[in-house]
């Protein structure tokens, strides 16, 4: 499973959805969307600043993690970026992996 951290800004429509149904059942919209894709809505928060909602979430793949964000933002009613989390042990791996790299002008 890959995980994703997906960060949610309303619009002003999106907001007055909210307003009408409420906070629980976004969440359990948000939790439909998740399993359909065959994942797992691991938290599920309300914000305020820069972001209205902030969803961590289990997906089997990355193409998922990509429909996501794609039925999401294409609804009109919410701004989101949904953004791959990397275990430590992966950054350990990547940490360990030798790479070739000349930087700019070096």
């Amino acid at each position: 499973m890959a995980k994703f951290m997906v960060s949610a800004s309303y619009t002003a429509e999106g907001a007055r959805g909210l307003a009408k149904e409420g906070g629980s059942a976004r969440r359990a919209a948000v939790k439909k969307l998740v399993e359909g894709l065959g994942g797992k809505v691991e938290a599920f928060y309300f914000a305020y600043g820069a972001h209205d909602a902030v969803v961590v979430v289990d997906l089997p793949d990355e193409t998922a993690g990509l429909a996501l964000s794609i039925a999401v933002n294409s609804s009109g009613a919410v701004r989101s970026t949904t953004t791959p989390l990397i275990t430590p042990e992966e950054m350990d791996a990547a940490c360990k992996k030798a790479v070739s790299y000349r930087a700019p002008g070096a």
